[in-house]
C-alpha cells in the first residue's frame, strides 16, 4: 500500500504536488470512487483513473531506442544532447538511464531503464552478453583479420576477450563485429588493431535481442515481454 499522491507521482507524468492539486479537486477515482485525500491508501491492484483516464502502475520500465549520432550515453551533459532527451514526454517521469553506452558517433540499439538490477544483469563482465555492430571499413577485411579478432588482442592498455569478425561476401568493407565486452572504443580500436579504420559503426543487437529495424533514428519504444525474456535468458 502506499499514499494515493505518491502513486501518481511515480504512475504518471505528473509531480507530487501537481498529483495532491488534482486529488484535492477532485479529478482522481480509486476503483470508481471520488478521491480526495493526497493520503488515501492504494495498492497496485487498484483502479485508479485522472479524469476517467486510466492509470497503471509501474515501478520499472524497459526501453529500446535507435541511437543516432550525436548523441551522449548520459542522462545529462553541458554541451551535447543526451539519450534521455529522446524519451517520450509521457515516460520521463520514470528517469530512466541507458543501459551501458554507445559512442556519441556511433547508432543502433541503446537499452534505457530504470531498473538498476536489470542494469546489472547486463553489463557485468562475469555475463559476458555479447554485442553485435555492423561496420563500414575504409579499407576490405581479411580473412586473416577475423583470426586476430578470435584469438584477443592486446590493446595495450587491455586484451580483448576473443570477438568474431564476419566479412560481408557482398563488399568486404562491410563487417559485423560480436564482443562480449565493451570498452571505450573497444570496435575501433580492434579494427585500427588490423589496419583499417572504422568509417561507420551501428549496433544491431545485444545478446539475442536485435534492433528493432521499424525504429528510425531517434525513437523508442518500450520492450515486449518476449523481448525481456530474450534478454533475461541470455
Amino acid at each position: 500500500m502506499m499514499r494515493l499522491d505518491k502513486f501518481l507521482s511515480e504512475a504518471s507524468p505528473y509531480s507530487r504536488r501537481e498529483s495532491e492539486k488534482l486529488i484535492r479537486r477532485g479529478a482522481v477515482t480509486v476503483n470508481g470512487e471520488t478521491v480526495s485525500k493526497p493520503d488515501a491508501k492504494v495498492s497496485e491492484t487498484d483502479e485508479v483513473r485522472i479524469n476517467r483516464r486510466l492509470i497503471v502502475y509501474r515501478k520499472y520500465i524497459y526501453l529500446m531506442l535507435n541511437k543516432p549520432q550525436g548523441y551522449l550515453s548520459a542522462t545529462e551533459d553541458k554541451r551535447d544532447p543526451v539519450v534521455t532527451d529522446l524519451v517520450p514526454e509521457d515516460l520521463r517521469h520514470f528517469n530512466v538511464f541507458p543501459v551501458g553506452r554507445l559512442d556519441k558517433d556511433t547508432e543502433g540499439l541503446l537499452l534505457l531503464t530504470n531498473d538498476g538490477n536489470f542494469d546489472h544483469a547486463l553489463m557485468s563482465p562475469k555475463k559476458q552478453v555479447t554485442k553485435r555492430y555492423f561496420a563500414i571499413l575504409d579499407k576490405p577485411a581479411e580473412p586473416a583479420d577475423a583470426g586476430l579478432f578470435a584469438a584477443g588482442m592486446d590493446l595495450g592498455d587491455f586484451t580483448t576477450k576473443p570477438g568474431k569478425l564476419e566479412i560481408s561476401q557482398d563488399d568486404p568493407t562491410h563487417v559485423f563485429v560480436e564482443i562480449s565486452e565493451g570498452k571505450f572504443h573497444q570496435v575501433k580500436r580492434m579494427c585500427e588493431k588490423v589496419g583499417k579504420t572504422v568509417l561507420f559503426l551501428k549496433r544491431t543487437a545485444i545478446g539475442a535481442l536485435p534492433l528493432d529495424k521499424s525504429l528510425k533514428p531517434g525513437e523508442c519504444r518500450e520492450l515486449t515481454a518476449e523481448e525481456l525474456i530474450l534478454l533475461q535468458n541470455n
